[in-house]
């Protein structure tokens, strides 16, 4: 636990559709914070813990019609709670920064808007079991059809890259909407310009937390 008048830690998410360069200025905002003296912890969804990794495994890999969008939704939550109660709320507790390349959100756009309308079932599902949202989450906006081609270059991990455009586009819409719902909580990058410039308004952001 965190001395008595430590700072209470905080908890920075990054999203975004698929080759956004989300981890990219993920792990350059951690490189940055650590340089200023932050303690951070850099974690990931789905995975940053054990169990969660191997879950990880499970979602991002194999046909596209592997799993249900219902059943993704209880993989998700399963893998986050693990995420939750090893990495984030210790790390948190300790008085760190929470750096995560995607959170809650994610599953709220790729589970609950994409492929049907099912967020009344995230919802109820991270009120239950989840319960938090992070202090701020940063919103790299990115053209589809550029993120698309990235994300394939890439190679990996490739099952939601290979649900196609459209899937990217109502992604981007989903994502967008939860920025406006939220406003409080989300700033919009425009991911669409050099990454120093994007890696800069980021580190902006991020100093209304710290």
């Amino acid at each position: 636990m965190a001395a008595p008048g430590a700072p209470a830690g905080r908890f920075i998410s990054f999203e975004g559709i698929d080759g956004s360069g989300k981890s990219t200025q993920a792990r350059r905002l951690v490189a940055a914070l650590r340089e200023a003296g932050h303690e951070v912890t850099h974690t990931r969804e789905p995975g940053g813990a054990p169990g969660a990794e191997v879950i990880r495994e499970l979602v991002l890999t194999g046909a596209q019609d592997r799993w249900s969008p219902e059943t993704e939704i209880l993989l998700f939550t399963a893998a986050r709670r693990d995420h939750l109660e090893r990495t984030i709320r210790p790390a948190l507790a300790e008085g760190k920064l929470v750096i995560c390349d995607r959170f809650a959100d994610s599953t709220r756009v790729y589970q609950g808007l994409t492929r049907g309308d099912l967020t009344a079932k995230v919802d109820a599902l991270h009120e239950l079991m989840i319960g938090m949202e992070p202090d701020m989450t940063i919103l790299l906006d990115a053209d589809p059809a550029t993120s698309l081609a990235r994300g394939i270059q890439r190679g990996g991990e490739l099952r939601f890259e290979g649900f196609g455009l459209e899937m990217q586009e109502r992604a981007r819409a989903g994502f967008l909407s939860l920025a406006a719902a939220a406003p409080e909580r989300f700033r919009v990058i425009d991911a669409g310009r050099s990454e120093d410039e994007v890696a800069g308004d980021i580190l902006d952001a991020a100093q209304a937390v710290l």
